[in-house]
């Protein structure tokens, strides 16, 4: 059994805007105050890089681990062995886990795009929750990479 499932997410759509105005105000300011004007335009450019980096969140089998990736331009990822899994169970992040990638004291690491359902993935006293729109099929899948218990 294989796994792959890509979840789309929405909060790039805030960023796309919040470039526009940046990329406006910099020309906009590039005579009256360059300093600024390059301030605003590296802000734009940075809302273009989070835009294609947190655009969508893909979770695969590569054979011997699951990979997380984020977004078309993939700098942030994060590859969890199948044998390192003790346990995998459904859940629900709250909004103290947030969305993206956090890490919470007592809680974990936490790889999410944007919803609250969840699977949790025991690593012995580690635990990572891995944020989904098809929570029941990575479970499924998770399950079946576990060793037999």
């Amino acid at each position: 059994m294989t796994y792959q499932h890509t979840q789309k997410g929405w909060l790039h759509l805030i960023l796309v805007p919040t470039a526009v105005a940046l990329a406006a105000a910099a020309i906009w300011l590039r005579h009256a105050a360059p300093p600024l004007a390059v301030v605003y335009c590296a802000a734009a450019l940075l809302m273009v890089v989070l835009l294609l980096c947190f655009r969508d969140l893909t979770v695969g089998d590569e054979g011997d681990c699951l990979a997380l990736r984020y977004g078309t331009m993939p700098l942030f990822f994060r590859r969890i062995p199948f044998a390192a899994m003790t346990s995998v169970e459904p859940g629900r992040t709250s909004l103290i886990d947030g969305w993206g990638i956090h890490y919470i004291p007592g809680r974990g690491w936490t790889y999410n795009l944007w919803g609250f359902a969840c699977v949790v993935v025991h690593l012995g006293r580690k635990t990572i929750r891995i944020g989904t729109d098809d929570p029941d099929g990575l479970l499924a899948f998770l399950r079946s990479k576990l060793p037999p218990a």
